[in-house]
């Protein structure tokens, strides 16, 4: 039990370097960050080990630009498993890396945090996923180094990257669409709930700038929660949101009545 707390400290950490970091803020620029929550994203993003930032927004910005194409870098139309972790085992479709360069992403390599997080990605992987998590244990309080390694490092990360995952593939298979009947993106209660608020997924795809990636009124979402904090501290700015108007418009036009 005392081993499990850090581990989950570890995987919220670890969640937050890709839905807060990777995914809100680089990916889509739903709201803007200050240097030291920058620098703390991806410091948690490194920990993550996904890809670094860069790569991780550019894949991410061609699946929405592309969803459900081969352009796609894990459609889902291929089927459960090749969404899931296929598609990192096989080489890119051609149409992902040739429409994957028409996109602009200049604006995050403008960013010196990532470009400092993609020039020592490797060792910061090293130190942020196996290195700390294992050693913080053993030195605060005699725990293993076995016993830290396998819990808070290993079964910590395989996990988060699962989570992760299933919103390729879970998220686009399961659930309802009540903003939008005629794309793949589902809203996934058991999503959400492992992904910290990732799941509301027909709604992100509808809205895919709003920094809270759900109708705001939801009750469980983290990540949201985090931003809002941030916003509190000082450290946020900016925050797009989608207007109530809108989002009704949009479900009465497109949804599958189930909102």
């Amino acid at each position: 039990l005392v081993l499990c707390l850090p581990a989950y400290f570890c995987f919220l950490l670890t969640a937050l370097g890709v839905t807060a970091g990777a995914h809100r803020l680089w990916s889509h620029r739903s709201y803007k960050a200050k240097l030291p929550l920058r620098i703390f994203l991806a410091a948690a993003n490194s920990m993550a080990f996904q890809n670094d930032i860069y790569e991780w927004s550019r894949d991410h910005r061609v699946h929405h630009k592309y969803s459900e194409t081969d352009a796609d870098p894990h459609n889902a139309r291929r089927g459960f498993f090749f969404s899931h972790i296929g598609w990192l085992f096989v080489r890119k479709h051609r149409d992902v890396i040739e429409k994957g360069r028409k996109l602009d992403f200049t604006d995050l390599l403008e960013d010196p945090v990532v470009r400092f997080q993609r020039k020592y990605y490797k060792s910061s992987v090293v130190l942020m996923c196996f290195v700390i998590p294992t050693l913080v244990p053993w030195y605060l309080w005699g725990e293993s180094l076995w016993n830290a390694y396998f819990l808070a490092s290993i079964l910590r990360y395989t996990i988060s990257l699962n989570v992760t995952w299933l919103v390729n593939s879970a998220a686009h298979m399961y659930g309802n669409r009540p903003y939008d009947k005629n794309i793949n993106p589902r809203q996934n209660t058991l999503v959400t709930l492992g992904a910290i608020g990732e799941g509301f997924h027909n709604y992100h795809h509808t809205f895919p700038f709003d920094y809270s990636a759900s109708e705001l009124g939801l009750k469980f979402n983290p990540t949201t929660w985090f931003i809002d904090f941030m916003f509190w501290l000082g450290l946020v700015t900016d925050r797009k949101q989608a207007p109530k108007e809108m989002i009704q418009a949009r479900k009465e036009r497109t949804g599958d009545g189930s909102g």
